[in-house]
């Protein structure tokens, strides 16, 4: 399967939801939303919130916080792979998600590392 980072460097190829979801597994999806709706105390997650085809997707299907990500419509509007292709990057919106999420970080610092900017 071809590695998908997300703009916030999360990998959204690894990511249990998209697993699922691109298997079509309905199980699985319930499982993941049983197992969210403890883990982030949100009693609203469902099967529909954790279908995605990944958040860089143009025309895929969004799990739910996706849809509201002010990480993802920043990239999305500057047409960016993800983040770390920003001339902006370490922007206060992606640092205050990045500091709850050093693998993100390690990811998109990866990424940028390669990139002859």
């Amino acid at each position: 399967m071809e590695r998908i980072v997300a703009y916030c460097g999360l990998v959204c190829s690894e990511c249990p939801a998209y697993i699922a979801t691109q298997a079509d597994d309905l199980a699985a999806k319930e499982r993941v939303a049983a197992q969210w709706r403890v883990e982030f105390n949100s009693p609203e997650i469902d099967v529909n919130s954790v279908t995605c085809d990944g958040c860089t997707t143009p025309n895929g299907r969004l799990g739910g916080y996706c849809n509201f990500c002010e990480i993802r419509a920043c990239g999305v509007a500057r047409a960016v792979a993800n983040c770390a292709y920003c001339a902006d990057y370490g922007c206060e919106k992606l640092e205050g998600f990045l500091v709850n999420a050093p693998a993100a970080r390690a990811t998109l610092d990866a990424i940028r590392g390669t990139l002859r900017m």
